[in-house]
């Protein structure tokens, strides 16, 4: 066992009275050590309940032999970081989660993880570590959150985003969305739609590195207790049969998550931090995989902000599993992989039934023959760009209009609420990407206020900066190259014609090259006055087309 090193010999003696000042008997310091890493705070609504969760996998852990201990990491909760300096921070937690757990297992010799995660940045950091870690490792998440009622409907956080533009279009008035905003969120867990932080945890399934359920058994159920307790057992088989990451985190499971990822329409930062984690494995994963993968999957479910359907909705329909035996019918995945749950996915599969239901689409009945996720090319985006094409409207598939430049995102919400943008504009924010943010902050503000005046049908929005999950429109991310790094996104004026084709994945200004050329001779990248963590996060980082992963200087 890798704790052999802090305490086995009369050479650890000193080793041995330091953890028997935690109480520890030598009992339980001759036990395989399980590392429990709980993400628990009082600020992030998907993470006030993980007290809960780690209790019920420590008992898991011990049930089986093991001891368990625990230790915290840090999570930011992205809709209360959006639109201000705190988006900043969002993306950018993910290496130092990633780090962070990395220097706790090492430092103190752990025979094997349980990670606790359950929103954004958290999720994505805790899979990269496992895969860099490579020893026994499970996942189980906080689950998701219910979502919310109001006047008799469903109601979740993209609902208060976008009404915060029906008010400012006068389509709803302040004193209901004060009702609102009491309805919305009713309780602890990941929020209700197929958001980022619902994505990543779908993706634990997806990629075997967590037991069926964890994706979708609401927060607040009996059965994420019960899964998380199982987690805690199934880590001390992982450990008893050296089981690690590098067994279930192979080719063919990031192959599959692609799959389900593009069957369930997940968020466009999945193609971040899925490039990241397999990074982290060994494996390079470009966009034009990516892309490869979304043209031959069909989307076979709806969910908000897509749909009118919750993640609770999907739990109720067979979850992820059911999702993965539809996709299977088809040979659309790689059923001969090993899970976390010491199983081959196929034996898995075997045991999901078929029942009817209609939150997810039947595989000769998809609700699109593509993926819910498309990679855009062209002269405004040579490295590439993404869209969730699940959540755009058949109308802004294609698109043509003259461009609307801001330098930063509190320019163009401020321009969206004031009514300063026309039908058919195409928004550009620019200076957002990984390095020009720095961090790369989500535009959930911007987009739901278009959708909630009514212009999300009519208006397009580009960026070099990243989308929530709860975004829907025409609304692509992730351009690359980004300005800060001199992509030609930098170089685009207002009244430049752009042409979007979602169909034919193509992104281009109207622009005569040589036009275009004399700009770039003129640019000069604007000086960021920068300290702390985003100083040396603007150093490393990469471009969103690579993961953003980040590298030594």
């Amino acid at each position: 066992m890798r704790s052999d090193n802090i305490k086995n010999g009369f050479e650890k003696a000193p080793h041995r009275s330091l953890l028997k000042a935690l109480g520890l008997t030598n009992e339980e310091i001759q036990r395989p050590m399980v590392g429990i890493v709980n993400t628990f705070n009082e600020i992030v609504p998907g993470h006030k309940h993980l007290r809960e969760i780690s209790e019920a996998v420590k008992k898991g852990v011990t049930m089986e032999g093991g001891t368990p201990l625990e230790f915290p990491a840090i999570a930011v909760c992205d809709g209360i970081a959006m639109n201000h300096q705190g988006m900043k921070y969002s993306l950018v937690s993910r290496e130092l989660i990633a780090d962070s757990v990395e220097i706790m297992t090492l430092a103190h010799g752990l025979d094997g993880l349980v990670l606790i995660p359950n929103c954004d940045k958290v999720v994505p950091a805790m899979l990269m570590v496992a895969a860099r870690l490579d020893i026994p490792t499970i996942i189980v998440s906080g689950g998701p959150m219910l979502a919310g009622r109001h006047r008799g409907e469903n109601i979740d956080l993209s609902t208060m985003f976008e009404a915060v533009g029906s008010v400012k279009a006068g389509k709803l008035s302040p004193e209901e969305l004060m009702e609102m905003e009491d309805d919305a969120c009713p309780g602890c867990g990941s929020c209700a739609g197929m958001f980022t932080a619902n994505s990543m945890n779908c993706m634990t399934e997806a990629l075997g590195m967590a037991l069926p359920g964890n994706g979708t058994v609401p927060a607040v159920y009996s059965q994420r207790i019960r899964l998380a307790k199982y987690s805690g057992m199934k880590v001390m088989e992982l450990i008893r049969e050296g089981v690690t990451p590098s067994h279930i985190l192979t080719e063919d499971a990031f192959y599959n998550a692609l799959k389900v990822d593009m069957a369930l329409g997940c968020s466009t930062n999945t193609v971040l931090h899925l490039c990241a984690i397999a990074h982290e494995a060994g494996f390079e994963m470009d966009l034009d995989l990516i892309n490869e993968i979304s043209m031959s999957t069909p989307n076979l479910c709806r969910l908000s902000p897509a749909g009118p359907h919750h993640i609770q909705e999907l739990y109720e329909a067979g979850g992820i599993p059911r999702v993965m035996k539809e996709l299977s019918k088809d040979n659309h995945l790689k059923v001969n992989v090993k899970t976390v749950g010491n199983r081959i996915l196929y034996e898995i599969l075997n045991e999901v039934s078929d029942f009817k239901q209609g939150i997810i689409a039947s595989i000769d009945k998809p609700y699109s023959t593509t993926g819910g996720i498309a990679v855009l090319r062209g002269n405004l985006a040579p490295d590439g760009a993404v869209v969730k094409r699940a959540a755009v409207s058949d109308q802004m598939l294609v698109h043509k209009g003259k461009a609307r430049v801001f330098e930063n995102e509190e320019e163009a919400i401020d321009s969206i609420l004031n009514g300063k943008i026309n039908p058919g504009d195409v928004i550009v924010i620019r200076y957002e990407g990984p390095k020009g943010g720095p961090g790369m902050r989500e535009m959930l503000s911007p987009t739901s206020a278009l959708a909630g005046m009514g212009l999300d049908k009519q208006v397009a929005l580009i960026t070099d900066g990243r989308f929530s999950g709860a975004t829907r429109g025409a609304s692509i991310g992730h351009v690359s190259p980004e300005a800060a790094q001199g992509g030609p996104i930098a170089f685009v004026q207002d009244g430049d014609m752009i042409h979007i084709d979602i169909l034919e994945g193509k992104l281009e200004v109207l622009v005569d090259e040589k036009e275009f050329e004399e700009r770039r001779k003129k640019w000069v990248k604007p000086e960021l006055k920068l300290k702390g963590y985003l100083a040396k996060y603007e150093k490393m980082v990469t471009s969103a087309s690579t993961g953003a992963i980040c590298k030594p200087v």
